[in-house]
């Protein structure tokens, strides 16, 4: 059971701090360049297609890198291609920026950075996930993944936003500046994490290893591994699923918040304060909490946030219980990605932890992209609170259905049993470290 986690005032060691400060560093620049990119667009054109179309650039890659990026990640020593990205990222960031110094930047550029930016984040994210097991004790997995989750939150939901649009008004060309030293920053911290993470295979003799089939075959491995993962398939499913339910919601939040709630901007962007607040909470004592409540009722109660904010959106008139549930939301949202990349990271075999971390986020990635679609086409036909009735039935359905997977028995299965591999994985890092 979640008991079994360590105190968690212990030591997560230099390795996971070289990480931890390298990821939330990128995250700020990350969080920069996504503020200043459609400020850019919009000084240069009022076509809705092509400031659309560069908040699509940002999806993209998700959908067509997450599958093949995973094969990649579990057939190298992810370390060195972690490095490798965020120096590939740096030059394409540092050229954009040099190009907006000198006044010849234009938006067909910005989107190709971008691209070529977030073609990198899908297999730094997924290399990232799969190198944790190797840095971190079992036993401390939930802490580190709060502690990740919190700096990403931090930095890119309450610092970046503000920044960003501060230096953007100085010059156009300071935040992917910014940008580009963050990756250069992250490049460096990620090169001093000392030993090989190449993902090692602890199969039986005659077993195939990483790289001996085409990608496709290794794919179909990884995807047919995560099939047959119960508690795995049923996370990653309702991940993609209530992902889409939820960015229907906030597609439309805009104008639910103006016509209902009567706010203005201002007070539109205090309610994702208070969301991002609630993500630094349920980060800052996610493994306490996780510890006291059980992953069993960390994973259900999760369920009834999700259905509950869809409820008392469609519902209330009220800014001040929506901003509450916007803040449960933002502390369910930190827990369940604590939850689920710490049971993934246990049961995964360290030779399939790339592809199963990047069928994950690629499911994601697609609920994303259905749901930014589907909640404009819900609201426009059947009216401004149909995407959260929509979003409130489908948390209710799921919920009743997966009340059993996430049984205590269950998970508690998944804490107690080591993955298949996992100590000679460790073994291989320390003997280098």
């Amino acid at each position: 059971m979640a008991e079994r986690c360590g105190p968690a005032a212990e030591n997560l060691g230099w390795r996971f701090a070289k990480l931890w400060t390298a990821s939330t560093t990128s995250a700020l620049g990350t969080g920069l360049a996504t503020i200043a990119a459609p400020l850019f667009v919009a000084e240069h054109t009022r076509s809705p297609l092509i400031v659309s179309a560069t908040a699509g650039v940002a999806w993209v890659p998700w959908l067509l890198f997450a599958l093949p990026g995973g094969v990649l990640v579990d057939r190298v020593d992810r370390r060195r291609l972690m490095v490798a990205i965020d120096w590939i990222r740096v030059g394409a960031m540092a050229v954009l920026a040099t190009a907006l110094l000198t006044g010849r930047a234009g938006i067909a550029l910005l989107d190709a950075v971008l691209f070529v930016t977030n073609s990198g984040e899908v297999i730094f994210r997924s290399a990232s996930q799969a190198m944790i097991p190797a840095v971190v004790p079992r036993e401390r997995l939930e802490r580190a993944n709060g502690w990740l989750v919190g700096g990403t939150t931090l930095m890119q939901q309450m610092i970046a936003g503000p920044l960003g649009g501060f230096l953007f008004v100085v010059a156009a060309c300071v935040p992917f500046f910014v940008n580009a030293a963050t990756y250069a920053a992250s490049a460096v911290l990620v090169g001093l994490v000392a030993g090989s993470y190449r993902a090692t295979h602890a199969g039986a003799a005659g077993d195939p290893k990483p790289g001996a089939h085409p990608v496709l075959a290794e794919l179909a491995d990884g995807f047919r591994w995560l099939a047959g993962q119960r508690v795995l398939r049923t996370m990653t499913v309702l991940i993609g699923l209530l992902n889409l339910t939820l960015v229907a919601a906030t597609a439309v939040l805009v104008l639910l918040v103006k016509e209902r709630l009567h706010l203005g901007p201002v007070g539109y962007g205090a309610l994702f304060t208070c969301l991002a607040v609630g993500g630094l909470l349920g980060s800052a004592c996610g493994d306490w909490l996780i510890r006291k409540v059980t992953a069993t009722w960390t994973i259900r109660i999760g369920l009834l946030i999700e259905a509950g904010l869809h409820l008392a959106l469609a519902t209330s008139r009220s800014s001040y219980v929506v901003g509450f549930m916007l803040f449960a939301f933002g502390i369910h949202g930190a827990l369940w990605t604590i939850v689920s990349n710490s049971l993934r990271q246990r049961l995964t075999p360290p030779e399939m932890l790339g592809r199963v971390a990047s069928t994950s986020l690629f499911i994601a990635a697609g609920g994303n992209c259905i749901g930014a679609v589907l909640g404009g086409v819900i609201a426009t036909n059947f009216g401004l609170t149909a995407p959260y009735w929509v979003g409130f039935v489908v948390a209710v359905v799921v919920s009743a259905v997966t009340w059993r997977v996430f049984s205590r028995a269950t998970v508690a299965e998944a804490y107690a049993e080591p993955a298949r591999g996992e100590e000679s994985a460790g073994l291989s890092v320390s003997t280098l470290s």
